[in-house]
């Protein structure tokens, strides 16, 4: 009984002692934290190969857990970005990409959860990097309005942190974007080569938003394919054809059709027609299978999750018959993960950065 109380006495002791110097630990700590995290590049150790990370896996329904609808492409030294949902920029510097690496990016269409965070990533970009021309921005026609609109928005803004920081930290001539139209076409072009990194874009069917794009990636014999929002098209298996990894958007109907009844039930007429409308333009989780066997894409990865998932417990039952549409690697993409296709290789590679 006695060691017993002494070992309690010091135990209140040093809880005593570490609760007087919770000042100078905070500050020890913090410290330790700033200099450990500073500089954080996980882009850095990558392999040369094409690299897909998800920063951004959410929809227009609120989700604490996903940001909206965002992944960065990585080809070697280039980093490209596609959508930019709400807390898209957040979310890529909390997994530790610095925004300033963004070398362009590239929208499927301009529904306001693919570009409501778009503002925050160009100013972000622009704060971060030594960058002296805007961030050019491809999209749809119609992406020039886009970016005009973010510019006028920004600008008083930016002549606040020129003149706070300086023109030479902040030079005004690499503020903002440019914009750069993508023409409508019935057929797959490409829009950016440089450095054994080719992007085509193609046309998906999201009526009545229209134009609405996906793109397909390809570097050093691999590829990946980003569907955008889009019903069931036979495009997105004719452009994966055979692609390491197949990146498409999810609705589940019968899940979104409870919400809809419930709020019929409740009276709410309104989210009632919506949530009824919305699956019309969207793809199920066994249609966007189908897409994946068709295309014969190695591995499924889905985006964009429709209802949110407040538990991985739902997964089986949102992949309802999935495995019987497809039998390759099924995915429920989250923010921050990472998917690597090495170069010249067959492997595919998984991790979490968050």
């Amino acid at each position: 009984m006695r060691r017993v109380f002494l070992i309690a006495v010091l135990m209140v002791g040093i809880a005593a002692g570490l609760w007087m110097a919770r000042d100078p630990l905070g500050e020890f700590v913090y410290g330790r934290a700033v200099k450990a995290g500073y500089g954080t590049d996980v882009t850095a150790g990558l392999d040369d190969g094409l690299h897909v990370i998800l920063c951004g896996t959410g929809s227009p329904l609120p989700d604490p857990d996903r940001s909206g609808p965002c992944a960065l492409v990585i080809a070697g030294k280039q980093v490209l970005l596609v959508d930019a949902g709400s807390g898209a920029g957040r979310r890529i510097g909390q997994i530790g990409v610095p925004l300033g690496k963004i070398d362009a990016t590239l929208l499927t269409h301009f529904h306001s959860d693919h570009i409501d965070g778009l503002g925050e990533v160009l100013m972000l970009r622009w704060a971060a990097s030594r960058r002296t021309i805007p961030m050019p921005v491809y999209g749809p026609e119609g992406v020039d309005k886009v970016v005009s609109g973010f510019d006028t928005a920004y600008t008083a803004d930016y002549g606040y942190r020129i003149a706070h920081h300086g023109a030479d930290i902040m030079p005004r001539s690499g503020a903002g974007a440019r914009a750069f139209t993508i023409s409508r076409s019935a057929e797959a072009q490409t829009i950016f080569a440089k450095d054994g990194l080719k992007v085509q874009a193609f046309a998906v069917k999201h009526d009545p938003v229209e134009p609405a794009l996906g793109y397909r990636f390809d570097y050093k014999r691999r590829s990946v394919v980003i569907s955008g929002d889009t019903a069931p098209t036979a495009t997105v298996a004719r452009m994966c054809k055979g692609c390491d990894v197949l990146v498409h958007e999810v609705l589940n109907p019968q899940m979104v059709g409870k919400i809809a009844a419930t709020a019929k039930e409740r009276g709410d007429r309104r989210i009632a027609k919506i949530m009824s409308d919305i699956p019309g333009y969207h793809s199920s989780p066994v249609a966007v299978a189908g897409i994946a066997r068709q295309g014969n894409a190695k591995m499924l990865v889905f985006t964009h999750v429709v209802p949110r998932m407040p538990t991985r417990l739902l997964h089986p039952y949102f992949l309802r018959g999935v495995a019987d549409a497809y039998s390759g690697d099924v995915v429920m993409g989250e923010d921050g993960m990472l998917i690597s296709l090495p170069a010249r290789s067959d492997r595919i590679k998984r991790a979490e950065l968050l």
